[in-house]
């Protein structure tokens, strides 16, 4: 079996929102924590409501963004101190599962505990232990919310297409497809699901990825390429 890459699993945009805009997590979380029974209180009582669950956030969001920092150190010596690095590969991989375990324990229904669960998958799938992997995935797809479950179930299909579960992988992409989200869009859904079909269904995988050569200019480019990989006719 292929191994799979922590660079082929893990989602360009969605590791770009972590690692450079932590805050954009929380944008959604607000409408949902702050202020939850705020009529039924008088106003001082609210407002330290608000600053409770911001304080709390941003403590979250400070645990999240450390880990991040662990899963994007380089290995080998550090060259300055402001920038975090481990000795192997091995090393490394034990204190990113460490910290994103944590955050999944310390949060199961926070958003930064499904990130915690997400990236749990990702490590594990680098690693070749593909049965734990998809744990993590299934957790965050049952409970993540529509955008993380969105990310796992492309992680997820590409763990079955390795394994030789076209039909599976095929479900979980079709159901992106139809429900795209803020960080898995449509044409990324469907590109995606075009490489699965690639070798079963190549007209078909044609079919999908032909009305994408003239969009914007990233998503051309991956279409194009994808098209180019085709089965000859």
């Amino acid at each position: 079996m292929d191994r799979i890459t922590r660079e082929k699993l893990k989602h360009d945009r969605f590791a770009e929102e972590v690692s450079h805009s932590v805050a954009f997590f929380g944008e959604h979380h607000r409408q949902f924590t702050i202020y939850g029974s705020i009529a039924a209180v008088v106003v001082v009582v609210g407002a330290g409501i608000y600053y409770y669950n911001s304080s709390q956030h941003s403590q979250r969001q400070a645990e999240l963004k450390e880990a991040i920092r662990v899963q994007d150190a380089s290995v080998g010596p550090g060259s300055s101190e402001f920038i975090k690095s481990f000795p192997t590969q091995t090393e490394k991989d034990k204190a990113a599962l460490k910290v994103f375990a944590d955050l999944a324990n310390k949060y199961p229904t926070k958003d930064e505990g499904f990130i915690g669960k997400y990236y749990l998958g990702i490590i594990n799938a680098d690693q070749g232990k593909f049965q734990e992997a998809a744990k993590h995935f299934q957790s965050v797809i049952s409970d993540g919310g529509k955008e993380y479950a969105a990310l796992a179930r492309l992680s997820l299909a590409q763990i079955y297409e390795s394994q030789g579960k076209i039909g599976e992988a095929e479900r979980l992409l079709r159901h992106v497809v139809d429900n795209p989200t803020t960080l898995v869009s449509k044409e990324q859904a469907t590109i995606s699901l075009a490489k699965v079909l690639a070798k079963t269904k190549p007209d078909e995988a044609r079919k999908l990825l032909e009305p994408l050569r003239t969009e914007r200019s990233a998503v051309s480019r991956a279409a194009i390429q994808a098209i180019s990989d085709l089965p000859r006719k």
